[in-house]
């Protein structure tokens, strides 16, 4: 490690040194390039007809400044990175290797530079100022002929744009005189229009009068003065209202009496229909109210009874019962009172999940005693009970069976014990299920023949 130390800094002392001499050389090439562009800006000053060139070589000479320039930079950045640390030495000797690089380039430019200043240099020798005289008086005179020209076409600009007012103050005063003509031709439309619109309402009031035009032509020629318009208005208004005054003449009026009386006598048997149904309605609906309510105050009072019987059956004890909710039966609510023994509650909601369970088997019990029906479907309606209720529910269930059958999905093993047959699945191999049938009775008889 002492020995890699040692060899970097050697490598950091030689790489500084590097680093010092090329500052010099680029202090010498920063000289040189202030020297020429002090030379260019002489040569700036001898002519403008050499502004082109110069400004070529400035450019050039601006590039080669800017690329001394960056090469300062780099170096700073590469002695920056050295002492920063010793492990940048590798990038410190490529970026000066790039310095190098640039340096040569740099070089390469300037002595292009100061061939190009050179070569201007002799140009500018060779160049004489009398053919540019010669060119600069041609111009002058070129630029006398070009102003006499465009003042001629100015005069004459000027002579056209004062013919141009005159012929447009011309056209406006022959529009302002055409102005009442197109007035009165527009009134004279307007009148012929009026007039065509006045003969086409005389001819329509002709034609729904149904006047003999021959006749009024010949009553109106016969007329020592020719009438006007207005007055002939004035006489069909007159004669319309005096029509009017007469009033209809219904020629067919017998005949309508006649239609009038039949549809009265169609529409007096109609309404005694109606009512004759009206009254058959309302007695079928009295009817049915109360026959409505017979039948159901005769459900709503069997269930009840039935109800507050299974429900001390079930519990072994306490009252229940159903509360209609309004005065009258077909629009009253049915609201379930039940107490357990023991308890006093004024809800059905108070009770626990198990004596919930149980006021519905017994509700459901009471319905099917009103009217059974051949089968009943129980879905594990003993999962919420204890053993106690299971057994309640059991000897209930088996009271039951007498007028229905009751098919009971359970995973009790007290209400198993009172199915006559029991139905299962059973998977003897993994993913393969099959139906088990256990007839009880039947299983009993041989149990007790061996």
């Amino acid at each position: 490690m002492a020995q890699a130390v040692s060899q970097r800094a050697a490598s950091h002392d030689r790489l500084a040194t590097e680093l010092a001499e090329i500052a010099q050389q680029l202090e010498t090439r920063a000289e040189a390039a202030d020297e020429v562009q002090a030379e260019l800006a002489q040569l700036e000053a001898a002519g403008d007809s050499q502004a082109v060139e110069l400004e070529r070589t400035r450019e050039d000479a601006g590039i080669a400044a800017e690329a001394l320039a960056s090469s300062r930079g780099e170096a700073q950045a590469a002695e920056l990175a050295l002492q920063e640390s010793s492990f940048a030495v590798r990038s410190a000797e490529q970026q000066a290797a790039n310095l190098k690089q640039q340096i040569a380039m740099a070089d390469e430019n300037l002595v292009k530079a100061l061939a190009e200043q050179r070569r201007l240099q002799d140009e500018f020798a060779l160049l004489s100022d009398e053919e540019a005289r010669m060119q600069l008086e041609q111009c002058l005179e070129e630029r006398i002929t070009a102003e006499q020209a465009l003042s001629e076409a100015r005069g004459r600009a000027d002579e056209l744009s004062g013919m141009l007012r005159r012929l447009d103050e011309e056209r406006l005063r022959l529009e302002r005189g055409q102005d009442p003509l197109r007035s009165q031709l527009t009134e004279l439309k307007l009148k012929e229009q009026a007039a065509r619109l006045s003969a086409e309402q005389m001819a329509q009031s002709l034609v729904e009068a149904a006047a003999d035009e021959a006749d009024l032509a010949r009553r109106l020629a016969e007329q020592p003065a020719r009438p006007k318009p207005g007055w002939l208005q004035a006489e069909v208004a007159r004669l319309n209202q005096a029509i009017a005054r007469l009033g209809p003449v219904n020629l067919a009026a017998l005949d309508e009496v006649v239609s009038a009386r039949e549809r009265q006598t169609f529409l007096a048997s109609q309404s005694a229909d109606l009512f004759e149904a009206m009254t058959t309605l309302e007695n079928a609906i009295r009817t049915i109210d109360q026959e409505s309510r017979a039948l159901l105050q005769q459900t709503y009072d069997t269930v009840n009874t039935e109800f507050g019987r299974l429900f001390p059956m079930l519990f072994g004890g306490g009252d229940a019962r159903l509360v209609l909710t309004g005065g009258e039966i077909l629009d009253a609510g049915v609201q379930v009172v039940a107490q357990p023994p023991g308890k006093k509650n004024a809800s059905i909601h108070l009770l626990s999940g198990g004596e919930k369970a149980l006021t519905a088997i017994a509700l459901v019990f009471a319905i099917f005693k009103l009217n059974p029906a051949p089968f009943c479907l129980l879905d594990e309606v003993d999962a919420p009970l204890d053993d106690a209720n299971t057994e309640r529910y059991s000897r209930m269930v088996r009271s039951m069976a007498g007028e229905t059958q009751f098919v009971f999905i359970t995973h009790n093993k007290i209400a198993m014990e009172m199915a006559e047959q029991l139905i299962g699945v059973t998977m003897q191999e993994r993913g393969v299920s099959r139906l088990v049938a256990v007839d009880l009775m039947s299983a009993a008889k041989m149990a007790e023949a061996a």
